[in-house]
């Protein structure tokens, strides 16, 4: 049975010694959490719906997420002094490890902000959008969990339970993926050898290094490229007749190889 998330477990779970949560917002419906903790401007509340109405992604994408089906929030953090480019690639760190905990299931990273099931052909589970306000960095994130394949808006999207993930509990994964995050963002506030680690963990779950990609850049223009790494600045790096140059913007489509 598809319920409502607990506000009342979600606090007592986050709001604690140790914890940089300082309160926990449960919507019924929403129209955008990233718009809400931009507006309460508070850090580290998190802002959470059972019904995103009006999620926006990357370029303006719009979309909508059946009731009780997914994890949707946001939340604003201090910008790291460095590397405030690493935000949405920490981010998918975080919700990697957090499938891992609770979920049992394996995911891999798409530069700069998908997280795709190897386990469904690399369909997209969760997709994250950062953005940059004047007191720190509103961190949204949608994770796909009950959806059956006829409540997803396109082919290549993906949930827990199609991944073979059926019982996953809302309020646990909200949990674990704010508490990865916390780990997470401490990293990249830290030293360099921290941030370090971030980029090193970041590069061995990437799954566009080594692909063939088509990147969509400004204009409409469509690259075919090869990705060959990630720099310490967080942008894509991509090989094209025979020189080597950085990305920091563009949709990047992983190009598969041909069945035929």
């Amino acid at each position: 049975m598809r319920e409502s998330l607990d506000r009342e477990a979600l606090h007592e779970a986050l709001v604690t010694p140790g914890q940089p949560w300082t309160g926990v917002d449960v919507h019924p419906e929403l129209g955008s959490t990233n718009l809400e903790a931009a507006r309460l401007a508070e850090p580290w509340r998190v802002v959470v719906t059972d019904h995103q109405q009006a999620g926006r992604g990357r370029l303006g994408r719009v979309w909508d997420t059946p009731a009780h089906t997914s994890v949707t929030l946001s939340v604003l953090v201090p910008a790291p002094d460095q590397g405030r480019a690493w935000m949405p690639l920490a981010t998918g760190l975080a919700v990697r490890d957090a499938l891992a905990e609770v979920a049992g299931v394996e995911a891999g990273l798409k530069w700069p902000n998908d997280v795709l099931l190897p386990a469904d052909a690399e369909r997209k589970v969760c997709g994250i959008l950062c953005e940059l306000q004047p007191t720190g960095i509103v961190v949204g994130l949608g994770v796909n969990v009950d959806q059956d394949r006829a409540e997803l808006p396109v082919d290549t999207a993906t949930s827990l339970r199609l991944a073979g993930a059926p019982d996953v509990s809302r309020e646990r994964l909200v949990v674990a993926v704010l508490t990865h995050l916390a780990r997470w963002h401490a990293a990249l506030s830290g030293t360099g050898a921290d941030r370090s680690r971030v980029h090193a963990a970041y590069r061995s779950a990437c799954l566009t290094v080594g692909r063939e990609v088509e990147l969509h850049v400004a204009g409409g223009e469509v690259r075919r490229v090869r990705a060959v790494g990630v720099d310490d600045e967080g942008r894509l790096v991509v090989a094209s007749a025979g020189t080597e140059y950085p990305v920091a913007a563009g949709d990047v489509v992983h190009v598969r190889p041909s069945t035929g």
